[in-house]
């Protein structure tokens, strides 16, 4: 078995020492570990996890994301549209539930089968991490390697790999929001370049924009591109776990994360983290037109859902709904003077440019320059 102290230790002494992830069994004292001595982010699913860690990397960390080979299943939308297009490497931890001639639980039969295949799919190189500690202090060596190369790195971790690690007690993070207002008039329904237009005037050179996937993105990129801004181009729903882990590394920079109701939808306990772990340089928007823009206008399924109390009851410190864009920009500047985890919910008309384009740059060039302008 390994030594979990000298390891996590060696992996500190590597820098790795942002860590986030889901728990499982065979995990356990690694996380331990990590709760004990490092930054560990509770994520509410491991794709949110990778996410949080990519941000953490763009901030400068070097991240580690811990997960059950169930939850590979989860994080493969942003292992393939996140950290491929963008080059950002994350070192990964997954458990073998379900190995082949042990007896498990039935639900990891097949997860068991396939976990390398899929490592293998998605090209990310890995290896099984060795029970002895100096062959595994090698095979860290090895991960530190491709990390450098901007290539994620996975060890596949087998039933009993590590020695106990107590955890120590946890610091319960406990918050809860001072303030929200909720619709007291009828909304205004800018269109979407107007409102990225509004959103955009208030930046300075303390501010970086991430924009989710699809026309946000798109649309940003039409109303300025500049070295501050992050297009979203796949891992639908990861844009505010994104943020999250670049709010919390890079505590200096305003992170004004731009969100759509239909992305939201698809990851919406990220708003439970990002309550919980409080980031008061984070301003969380969502335009929200109820539709599925990108793909033909499709209805979401956003129209029984009140955001605002959403995010109020998931610990935002502020939660709002913002009825026009006059309210949206006064909304901005205060929060860039007062501060603290908040949410703006914005009602925006259907549709979008004609015409629209894409970005001219790439994913990993829009990461480069993000990357110096931040350094």
């Amino acid at each position: 078995m390994l030594n979990t102290n000298k390891f996590g230790n060696e992996l500190k002494r590597l820098g790795f020492d942002f860590h986030s992830g889901v728990p499982c069994s065979f995990l356990t004292n690694l996380i331990n570990y990590a709760i004990n001595e490092c930054n560990y982010i509770a994520a509410a699913n491991e794709g949110d996890a990778v996410a949080i860690a990519s941000g953490a990397y763009l901030g400068g960390r070097k991240p580690v994301v811990l997960m059950q080979n169930s939850g590979l299943t989860n994080a493969v939308s942003p292992l393939t549209s996140l950290n491929y297009p963008f080059q950002i490497p994350v070192l990964g931890f997954v458990s073998l539930r379900g190995e082949p001639g042990l007896t498990d639980e039935p639900q990891h039969e097949l997860m068991g089968l396939i976990t390398t295949q899929m490592l293998d799919l998605m090209q990310i190189k890995w290896q099984f991490l060795s029970p002895d500690n100096s062959i595994a202090m090698k095979q860290l060596e090895i991960a530190n390697k491709w990390i450098e190369k901007k290539q994620p790195y996975f060890f596949v971790v087998k039933k009993g790999i590590f020695e106990s690690e107590k955890l120590k007690i946890e610091k319960q993070f406990i918050y809860k929001n001072k303030e929200k207002s909720e619709k007291i008039t009828a909304d205004a329904l800018p269109s979407r370049f107007d409102t990225l237009k509004v959103i955009n005037g208030c930046k300075d050179e303390n501010t970086v924009q991430l924009a989710t996937t699809g026309k946000t993105g798109r649309e940003l990129y039409e109303v300025e591109d500049c070295p501050n801004n992050l297009y979203m181009v796949g891992s639908m729903g990861c844009v505010s776990s994104f943020g999250l882990g670049l709010a919390l590394t890079r505590k200096e920079l305003d992170i004004v994360v731009i969100d759509g109701d239909g992305s939201l939808l698809m990851r919406m306990g990220s708003l439970a983290t990002n309550g919980c772990y409080q980031p008061e340089n984070m301003l969380h928007i969502l335009l929200d037109n109820q539709t599925h823009d990108s793909t033909g206008g499709q209805s979401t399924v956003a129209h029984n859902v009140n955001f605002v109390d959403i995010a109020a009851a998931c610990g935002y410190e502020k939660s709002s709904y913002i009825h026009s864009l006059d309210e949206l920009e006064n909304g901005i500047k205060e929060w860039k003077e007062t501060k603290g985890l908040t949410f703006l919910y914005v009602k925006i008309a259907k549709g979008s440019r004609q015409n629209l384009g894409r970005p001219r740059i790439s994913p990993s060039e829009v990461k480069t320059r993000l990357q110096r302008f931040i350094n």
